[in-house]
């Protein structure tokens, strides 16, 4: 804050008022702070395995408690909700998890370039572990597309 001095009487007598005025550079400074901040952490904060999902038109998923996201990515890497499997444990597990959860739904997100067969082998390894729900993930498709 600063004072300034009125001497524009005639008299020569003196005014004193004060300056407000707001210095905006240190908010400045903050906010650009802040923002390179966030650029830098934002592609951070990204999980998960990269899955090049197939389109199609489809309804969209209800989120049911009792369900299991099967993902294949393009290395044939099977996870279970994010968690990685071990090769050849995928039935073992899946029929661990169905004498538990009788009801479970499971949802297979495989990438587009995964061989048709692999696909079919997963799922055929959770209807082997008694698992009658199954179902594809697929990405919202072209609606003007017709088959």
């Amino acid at each position: 804050m600063g004072i300034s001095v009125n001497t524009g009487t005639s008299s020569g007598s003196r005014v004193l008022s004060t300056l407000a005025e707001i210095n905006v550079t240190p908010l400045v400074d903050v906010m650009l702070v802040l923002l390179i901040i966030f650029m830098v952490a934002a592609p951070m904060m990204q999980q998960g395995i990269q899955v090049d999902l197939p389109k199609a038109n489809a309804g969209t998923l209800n989120d049911v408690p009792d369900q299991l996201v099967l993902s294949v990515n393009r290395a044939r890497q099977i996870t279970i909700n994010g968690n990685a499997l071990d090769p050849g444990t995928l039935e073992s597990r899946l029929a661990a998890i169905s004498s538990v959860k009788p009801e479970v739904q499971v949802f297979v997100q495989a990438d587009q370039s995964v061989p048709y067969g692999f696909v079919a082998q997963v799922m055929a390894a959770a209807k082997q572990a008694k698992i009658t729900r199954i179902g594809l993930v697929t990405e919202p498709g072209d609606p003007r597309l017709k088959l």
